[in-house]
């Protein structure tokens, strides 16, 4: 029976294939989509604005240098859509995205990276990007993103989505080892999915009422049973387990 994850990734892999340039805009009174761009980076930033400015269906509202500064300006600005970096002073993409989709639910967060990493697309999943996208991507891709996710759809790199969907495809077919998991204890099932969610282990430790060094070693126990040598290795085996969700 295929999962809610894997029927949720092929909805996105269906989206990315049928999304073209012509996507309909859902913003401004004038047609246009109002555009915010968050990056660190000014050479980055300006290019990006740049790009955003010479489409006429594209309205430029806003730029920011850091995360606090943008979700102070984006309360008010209420833009359709947020262009956004992860690696930010102050305050990083991922808690920055959190904070906008609480104040602002009608603003879409398209996440803009460097980084093709599992675990900082999942973070930003559940902080309410409504899109994952690579700056090595072109910009006719990136022009498509952001009228995809102004739609109120989903879109997440071809890169980043193949690599999930290949997860989802090995545990459906059951390649996991089945015995893997029944080495862990009672308290280690406990943890394995807080850790993988990306939790500090003084957050484990508060939840669990027990000491952060005791997260650390069921942590080194877990990686060592399950044969695991990183935390995006560990978030992988979460997801093909079915022991946490893309769903917020």
């Amino acid at each position: 029976m295929v999962s809610k994850e894997a029927a949720r990734l092929g909805e996105i892999m269906v989206q990315l294939a049928s999304a073209d340039n012509n996507t309909a805009t859902n913003g401004t009174p004038n047609g246009r989509i109002s555009v915010f761009v968050v990056d660190d980076h000014l050479i980055v930033r300006r290019g990006l604005s740049l790009i955003v400015q010479d489409q006429q269906d594209m309205h430029l509202v806003g730029e920011a240098g850091d995360g606090w500064e943008a979700v102070d300006i984006i309360r008010d600005l209420n833009p359709d859509v947020v262009l956004m970096d992860i690696e930010l002073p102050g305050m990083s993409g991922v808690e920055a995205t959190k904070k906008i989709s609480e104040n602002n639910p009608d603003t879409a967060v398209l996440i803009l990276t460097s980084h093709e990493r599992e675990d900082l697309l999942f973070q930003s999943l559940r902080a309410g990007a409504a899109g994952y996208t690579l700056k090595s991507t072109d910009s006719d891709d990136l022009l498509a993103a952001i009228r995809t996710v102004n739609a109120g759809e989903v879109c997440i790199s071809p890169t980043m989505a193949t690599k999930l969907v290949g997860d989802y495809l090995e545990r459906s077919s059951g390649s996991e080892g089945s015995d893997t998991y029944s080495r862990l204890s009672k308290r280690e099932r406990e943890v394995l999915p807080l850790l993988a969610e990306g939790h500090s282990h003084q957050t484990i430790a508060d939840r669990l009422k027990v000491s952060p060094f005791t997260v650390q070693t069921y942590r080194q126990r877990i990686m060592r049973k399950l044969d695991i040598h990183s935390g995006t290795d560990l978030l992988r085996y979460a997801l093909r387990k079915g022991l946490v969700s893309l769903e917020a």
